[in-house]
């Protein structure tokens, strides 16, 4: 095969229209700068957020291919929103600089601490989510992904005062529920009980209710099974059933233990 055949033969195997990678390296520009334009002191607000506009606009082109779903007037509904929406992460801060005795500073918190790096880029993209953005708000969480470890859908419904702690391998998934003041470590998985095309806009994934701690490596499953308001879940417990309010959940393995006597 000569070269203009095999450039052909490339060509007609690019079979996405509108699979432009620009848009994922713009999503990624924008998040980083709305972060800083939100934490960072020495970022001025005042002159960020017409860049953003700007950066918001170019998402737009690149990323509403239907007509029908215009999304230029989003950018104004979803900047109302980010008072709110900051108000929110400076609870969450709080909730892990008063949680975590490892914790020296709330600068700490927002400047080094995975977890709330995670739920900030989805609290940020759940709003775009709400508004049918398509595509944007899930390369920013999987942004957020792939520099932290934790893997939030911006579909997760997630309420105040949320602490990640130490933050690898969290998997929440895009139907899951979690009320105010949960606090859970890493490796915990909210997910469904099986993946099925035909689940689509189905609850799949589990409710925690207010005030839950779940331990490392937790798996609850399924989208009917709801934790408790007050209940810890165990290092390691599977839970495929609900578990009524103030409970605790253990996960007990048989653990034997040998000694060599002419050690």
């Amino acid at each position: 095969m000569n070269k203009q055949a095999i450039i052909s033969e490339l060509k007609r195997h690019k079979k996405q229209p509108y699979l432009d990678y620009r848009l994922k390296r713009k999503t990624e520009a924008f998040t980083d700068k709305l972060f800083y334009t939100l934490f960072d002191i020495k970022t001025p607000v005042e002159e960020n957020l017409p860049l953003l506009e700007t950066m918001f606009d170019e998402l737009v082109t690149l990323a509403c291919w239907e007509v029908e779903k215009p999304c230029s007037k989003i950018w104004e509904r979803y900047v109302q929103q980010l008072p709110e929406t900051l108000e929110k992460l400076n609870m969450d801060a709080e909730a892990i600089v008063n949680g975590d005795p490892a914790t020296l500073s709330i600068e700490e918190v927002y400047m080094a601490y995975p977890g709330f790096y995670a739920i900030a880029i989805y609290r940020l993209a759940h709003i775009l989510y709400q508004e049918g953005f398509p595509l944007v708000p899930r390369l920013m969480t999987e942004y957020a992904h792939r520099q932290t470890g934790v893997d939030i859908n911006p579909g997760a419904q997630i309420g105040k005062s949320f602490f990640i702690d130490h933050a690898t391998g969290v998997v929440i998934g895009e139907t899951a529920v979690i009320k105010d003041n949960v606090k859970i470590y890493q490796g915990v998985t909210l997910g469904a009980l099986y993946v099925s095309k035909n689940l689509q806009k189905t609850k799949r994934h589990p409710t925690i209710e207010s005030n839950v701690t779940i331990y490392a490596n937790a798996s609850i499953l399924g989208g009917d099974t709801v934790i408790g308001e007050n209940s810890v879940i165990g290092g390691n417990a599977w839970l495929t059933k609900s578990v009524p309010p103030n409970s605790t959940v253990f996960h007990n393995p048989e653990i034997k233990i040998k000694t060599a006597s002419n050690a």
